[in-house]
């Protein structure tokens, strides 16, 4: 398997092209013996920012300390796989913190939240609606507290899109991002429409991934961003086949560095540039989640 480590890329005038990576669990256990070092990768490898999404209340204060000591931004927000141990404390922690931080100019979205329907657990009672409950009120504490959503999107986008405009209607468009999207083309203009970018990161890089292609290759380029959702969805030079999992090894582990080498996968498959992706990705990040571009000066 390639473990190469890329170094920065350089723009077409000769300048360090720089990156956004718009999810990253830095916070995961799967980095607890060596952080700093990926931290330290990514940043060699041009990658300028990294936005950290919490996944449920125990990690709030985990995620908002790593965005404060690595210059990185941070969301606040409970996964749908995490629904099944919360509860309306859980809700009303939530609430407490975006109240105590919404100010803090590194807390730039309510995120992770979303809809699951690929863990079968999650699409019966009573994790279903327990998880389409958490999604709901965590829509209605973005629009209370004026923050963009991180989505997770998960053989849930129609379901997604239904509560975004009932909590939606009326008020402002949204902000945020579909993160990891795969839906359809329909589906992926109708967030567009909403307001949100799409994000994309390792999944493109298989070559098997003709839908995924297919969408970097024809939605506007205004409309994605990009992500590693490290340490998972691993790109296919850091992916650890079936058969070798199976004898003890893991999925293989993604890290933020790997960023610049996915960016150029997908400028291939755009046929343009991949300075003119970097830049235009950077853009839209900070139209995604506004609090962004006040971090970058």
């Amino acid at each position: 398997m390639d473990r190469e480590q890329p170094g920065e890329l350089a723009g077409a005038d000769g300048g360090a092209m720089t990156f956004i990576d718009t999810h990253c669990h830095l916070d995961a256990a799967e980095f607890a013996a060596d952080r700093g070092a990926v931290q330290a990768r990514a940043r060699a490898a041009g990658v300028r920012h990294c936005v950290i999404p919490a996944v449920e209340v125990a990690n709030f204060d985990t995620v908002r300390q790593l965005a404060h000591a690595g210059g990185d931004s941070y969301g606040l927000g409970i996964h749908p796989l995490y629904v099944a141990q919360a509860g309306p404390d859980d809700l009303l922690a939530l609430q407490a913190q975006l109240q105590a931080h919404h100010a803090d100019p590194r807390l730039v979205a309510v995120g992770e939240i979303g809809l699951d329907y690929f863990v079968p657990a999650l699409c019966e009672s009573p994790l279903r609606e327990q998880q389409e409950h958490f999604y709901r009120a965590q829509l209605q504490l973005a629009r209370q507290y004026q923050l963009p959503v991180l989505l997770h999107v998960r053989r849930s986008a129609d379901r997604l899109l239904k509560q975004l405009r009932e909590v939606g209607k009326g008020g402002p468009p949204w902000t945020g991002i579909a993160h990891a999207f795969n839906g359809s083309a329909v589906q992926a203009q109708e967030f567009i429409r909403l307001g949100f970018k799409l994000g994309f990161g390792g999944a493109v890089t298989f070559e098997r991934a003709l839908q995924l292609r297919r969408l970097v290759q024809t939605l506007p380029l205004e409309a994605l961003v990009l992500e590693t959702d490290a340490p998972d969805m691993p790109p296919h030079w850091r992916y650890v086949p079936a058969q070798q999992r199976g004898a003890g090894g893991g999925q293989g582990r993604n890290e933020p560095g790997e960023l610049p080498r996915i960016a150029q996968v997908i400028a291939q498959l755009r046929g343009i540039p991949v300075e003119v992706l970097a830049q235009a990705t950077t853009d839209n990040a900070c139209q995604a989640l506004p609090k962004l571009a006040a971090l970058l000066v």
